[in-house]
């Protein structure tokens, strides 16, 4: 493979096009590659089309659909019908996103994978730290959690140290239209933000009405289907008790929404399962003790200081030492060293 060969991940936005923008500038053979999940992606595929042209770089069109449908989007109906909470970015970084990506990169020539994510790289020894990204505010190392070596270590980043502004400044003198696009807000395959309608397509059923269970146990009203809430959600809960409550719990074989008054929404423990390392042996320490780290318990969520020991082959007990708002059940826990991911996993 030729070292000069940078395979860039397009989606027709402004991080990723600044990105192939930046590499080609300074002299890589860049070429794009968009990945093609399913039918709603037409749109990215085309701007992301639009996007090379204007760079004067050659696209792939990489099918994932098969992928895609089972590894993210099944998963992220059936987790809101069993009252979980889903993430479907960060399940869908190693089991799709980058399993394209590298596909592509093998099928055509390209030693390294370039994205425009906001996190960083660092060489240790024999192995690729991810690290967060330099800009905080724009850092999205959380989402990158469970990938690998296998991954980590083709990866570039070029955009870690950059603000937004600079970004779009770099995208802007490259000649791109998209250099004043807003940024994404909706999950990519529900672009109506109308996650109810689509779990009820995907999963072929409606959902029904039940009961709101009250603090002190007595049914205080109605919901309208357990797949329009999140645990810890306070708004748009369509009830008064005099008092703010949120959502402490969601039983789906009962059809309950379990509310708890504002201000008790804190636990000082939880466990997540399914971890996986970015490195091996970045829980060595909690599996012959106790380990001191911290956890993100939500994607802008601050590195909160825990210890963590190992309950299972890939369980762990988490113990926070200042109790946090509202860890949701499905959600990710990332786990950190200073900067460094450690791994990530789903809290039970």
């Amino acid at each position: 493979m030729d070292n000069n060969k940078i395979l860039v991940a397009l989606s027709g936005g402004v991080d990723s096009s600044a990105c192939a923008a930046m590499l080609r500038d300074a002299g890589y053979q860049v070429a794009g590659v968009v990945l093609r999940m399913s039918d709603v992606h037409d749109g990215a595929v085309a701007d992301a089309q639009t996007s090379a042209d204007q760079l004067g770089i050659p696209l792939i069109v990489w099918h994932m659909e098969e992928d895609f449908d089972r590894e993210v989007a099944g998963y992220f109906a059936r987790s809101y019908a069993e009252g979980r909470t889903p993430n479907p970015c960060v399940v869908c970084n190693p089991l799709v996103k980058f399993k394209g990506l590298m596909q592509a990169a093998d099928a055509n020539g390209f030693p390294t994978v370039a994205t425009g994510h906001y996190a960083g790289l660092r060489k240790d020894g024999e192995r690729v730290l991810l690290t967060m990204g330099e800009s905080r505010a724009r850092d999205q190392s959380y989402m990158l959690c469970r990938l690998t070596q296998k991954e980590l270590s083709r990866l570039c980043f070029p955009l870690s140290s950059l603000p937004k502004d600079e970004v779009r400044r770099i995208a802007e003198k490259a000649g791109l239209s998209c250099h004043d696009k807003p940024d994404s807000q909706e999950i990519c395959f529900i672009p109506d933000g109308n996650y109810a309608g689509y779990i009820e397509r995907r999963l072929g059923r409606s959902f029904p009405e039940g009961e709101y269970i009250a603090p002190d146990g007595t049914v205080c009203g109605h919901h309208r289907g357990i797949i329009h809430y999140t645990v810890g959600q306070r708004k748009k809960l369509g009830i008064a008790l005099g008092r703010p409550v949120f959502i402490r719990r969601i039983d789906p074989a009962e059809n309950r929404i379990y509310l708890a008054w504002g201000g008790d929404e804190y636990e000082s423990e939880i466990t997540v399962s399914a971890l996986s390392e970015t490195f091996p042996g970045a829980f060595d320490q909690a599996r012959t003790g106790e380990m001191r780290c911290s956890v993100k318990v939500r994607s802008r969520a601050a590195a909160a200081p825990c210890t963590v020991r190992m309950i299972g082959e890939d369980r762990v007990s988490v113990v926070f030492d200042t109790p946090e708002r509202a860890p949701a059940a499905g959600q990710t826990a990332a786990f950190y060293d200073g900067d460094v991911v450690l791994g990530g996993g789903f809290i039970d």
